[in-house]
């Protein structure tokens, strides 16, 4: 949704349009001994991508040296019968390296399983809690120049992610691994214009103060507790270095209702852990970076909880997401919070920037 609505920031006089399909052959990673159960096979499958090309129309287009972007749908065979098939749907960019012979895809979207966990029938599937799953995949290739009739090969590496960030359990995830074969094809390929001239700039900005209120919905790691809202207020301070980079310094408060039921149901289970009557509120730091491009950011931040009273997977916490500026002030953020590989919430963010 974020690339749909940004469209028209791409624009330029003279698209240039390429399709690829890649077939891929890979296995799950044992990134958890939970899901051992349930590897048992290579899984197969297909990404088709739609590529539009950069050729510095527009200004942050040439400082990522003219990246692609476009919409990818991928197929994929777990072979095995609890875990299923998933179908996803990404919004994707592709970065060259190498005198543009080794491409990095980045994919970020959703994917449905065809049988997640439920209790009567397929209770062996600890990864999926869900049929709608995050879903993010990386890819590095070698990819030709198209030579002949504008069709070229790639091949390489791709590692594909499904999680539903513990919005319902259980949410053990998977990560595949997976070698991709596949060919491209790029139309009107002699038509293709040349790269607009980088332009060295130097660009800075005082600190700038932001606030950000993010919620959403998510379940604790007790099968059956129930789905419960969060809401997290942040502030924090950004100082831009240049058109790419921003660091960003702040505190947050969390209410995680999950939580509070976390703690009513440690405390009768198991009385030793848990007195009920700890707070579920919680009060970190965090520092982080922003990647620019475009109206667009890749966000990163690393934080530690300063109050905790209830212990819940340690102090040290991660996120990772992707922010879209509207106009010099307003922004949204969809990201990822985890300790660790272990999700804990997908957050719907709004801000604002003074």
């Amino acid at each position: 949704m974020f690339l749909i609505c940004g469209l028209h920031v791409f624009s330029q006089d003279k698209p240039v349009h390429e399709i690829d399909a890649n077939v891929f052959y890979g296995s799950i990673l044992l990134h958890n001994k939970d899901i051992s159960h349930l590897i048992k096979g290579h899984p197969t499958g297909v990404i088709l991508s739609y590529n539009r090309k950069t050729f510095g129309a527009n200004s942050w287009e040439s400082r990522y040296n003219y990246p692609d972007w476009g919409f990818s749908f991928a197929y994929q065979d777990m072979k095995s019968e609890e875990l299923g098939n998933n179908f996803g749907v990404y919004g994707h960019y592709n970065f060259y390296f190498l005198k543009r012979n080794l491409m990095l895809r980045v994919g970020q979207g959703i994917a449905y399983n065809t049988n997640p966990f439920n209790l009567e029938d397929n209770f062996r599937n600890r990864a999926y809690g869900s049929h709608l799953l995050s879903s993010t995949y990386l890819m590095l290739n070698y990819k030709s120049k198209p030579f002949w009739g504008g069709f070229g090969i790639q091949s390489g590496i791709a590692v594909i992610h499904y999680s539903n960030a513990s919005v319902k359990s259980p949410n053990t995830s998977t990560n595949s691994l997976t070698f991709n074969v596949g060919a491209t094809y790029t139309f009107n390929e002699e038509d293709v214009p040349n790269f607009v001239p980088k332009v060295k700039e130097k660009y800075t900005e005082p600190l700038k103060l932001n606030f950000a209120f993010r919620t959403g919905f998510n379940e604790g790691d007790e099968v059956g507790h129930g789905t419960y809202p969060f809401y997290i207020f942040s502030a924090y301070v950004d100082k831009v270095l240049n058109r790419k980079s921003r660091l960003v310094l702040g505190t947050e408060l969390f209410i995680s209702k999950f939580l509070e039921e976390e703690i009513k149901y440690q405390s009768i289970a198991f009385p030793n852990q848990a007195t009920g009557d700890e707070d579920y509120k919680r009060a970190g730091v965090f520092i982080g970076h922003e990647l620019k491009f475009a109206r667009y950011s890749a966000i990163t931040h690393a934080g530690y909880y300063y109050y905790y009273p209830y212990d819940f997977e340690g102090p040290v916490y991660f996120r990772l997401g992707l922010k879209r500026t509207f106009g010099k002030h307003i922004f949204g953020v969809v990201s990822v919070k985890s300790h660790g590989a272990k999700a804990e919430a997908l957050e719907f963010s709004l801000g604002y920037r003074l």
